[in-house]
């Protein structure tokens, strides 16, 4: 018999969404998983069945989030999501790295600098498309949210699993970038005083500019030099904050959920990053398995039905129950390689909780649509 994703421990969503001691919930996955619209119904039903002061933040570039909230839009800053029923709030928003980093400076530099930085080229560059900077500038609005006390609860949509991996890698990735000897090296003229970039280093230094300079061009590195010189009051507390953030990552008051469809692709991302949490020592509440096909009844088995199917075919005049037999049989095939495909994950992680949503007749694309989403993730 093929072990099912019933033989894992049921996760139980709503003592998580209830539970006020949980204050973060932050949804991994592969793409394509239904991961976006699982964040939100959680969101959804943290509102209206908990009572919850909720907020959604998705990392994911898509607009399918506003488009199911009702919202014309969403940007860096929280929406306030109507026609939410019981005695919660839900509001919704949309990471803009750029103007997150934007802020950040704003908030830790006096104007004039923060003019100086903004008109910066590597600056433009780095705060709109320079690899992991999205990743960090959602470490930094998680942990400005979370500063801020007003919510009971923030569920963030990260991006594809190996991008939410560098979530979690982003206050390492800052730090070995802080320390790197390139950067010591370049920051070195600017903390002497300002004068010409390489007029107060030695002359090993001098060689070691020009050879980069052939590399990368000398007005990048100018740019880069005055980026760094820039920066260099605000390195300190960008660490800090990454850091602080990533404790609160790794707090009871966090739960990561990883949301998979029953695909050998997107088990195996889930199952990845499984490991990585547990290596983090962050707290894995379960896995949503989302799509999975049910037969209404599992008799006749595949085999029986593609048999009768063949028996009535050669008879004639039985075409519409033929039909019927063979979708049969093919949703069974289907159920059974998907059993397979869970138990692969329950196997190698038998202690997760797992709850599985059947797929749905059509996409989400309204509030109605996240009620049942949240209800069928609930098991309620």
């Amino acid at each position: 018999m093929v072990p099912s994703e019933d033989a894992a421990p049921l996760l139980d969503v709503d003592q998580i969404l209830a539970d006020p001691g949980v204050r973060i919930v932050v949804c991994c996955g592969a793409g394509g998983v239904g991961k976006t619209t699982t964040a939100a119904a959680l969101a959804l039903r943290a509102a209206e069945h908990h009572g919850r002061r909720t907020v959604v933040l998705t990392i994911d570039p898509a607009r399918r989030l506003a488009q199911s909230l009702g919202l014309t839009e969403l940007d860096n800053t929280p929406r306030r999501v109507k026609g939410i029923d019981g005695d919660g709030e839900l509001h919704a928003m949309m990471l803009d790295m750029k103007r997150t980093f934007d802020d950040v400076v704003l908030q830790h530099t006096d104007p004039a600098r923060a003019a100086e930085i903004f008109a910066n080229p590597f600056y433009q560059a780095m705060s709109s498309t320079f690899a992991g900077t999205q990743e960090y500038m959602a470490m930094e609005k998680l942990g400005q949210l979370h500063a801020r006390g007003e919510w009971d609860l923030i569920v963030v949509d990260t991006p594809p699993s190996r991008s939410a991996l560098d979530f979690l890698d982003a206050p390492a990735r800052l730090s070995r970038f802080l320390d790197g000897r390139m950067l010591r090296m370049l920051l070195a003229p600017a903390r002497s005083g300002g004068r010409s970039m390489f007029s107060l280093v030695t002359a090993s230094f001098g060689v070691f500019s020009k050879i980069v300079q052939k590399v990368i061009g000398a007005q990048l590195l100018t740019d880069l030099s005055g980026f760094v010189a820039a920066l260099d009051s605000m390195f300190g507390g960008f660490r800090q904050r990454a850091e602080q953030t990533y404790r609160i990552l790794q707090a009871r008051e966090t739960a990561f959920l990883l949301v998979a469809a029953p695909e050998p692709d997107a088990v195996r991302e889930a199952a990845y990053f499984a490991g990585r949490l547990r290596e983090e020592r962050m707290p894995l509440a379960g896995l949503v398995l989302n799509r999975v096909h049910r037969p209404a009844v599992a008799t006749p088995d595949a085999v029986e039905s593609i048999a009768a199917a063949d028996r009535l075919a050669e008879l004639g005049g039985h075409e519409t129950t033929v039909d019927v037999l063979r979708a049969h049989a093919a949703l069974l095939q289907q159920s059974a390689r998907e059993q397979q495909v869970a138990a692969s994950f329950t196997a190698a992680f038998p202690a997760v909780p797992m709850v599985s949503v059947t797929a749905q007749p059509a996409d989400v694309h309204d509030v109605d649509g996240l009620r049942t989403i949240g209800a069928a993730i609930s098991r309620s």
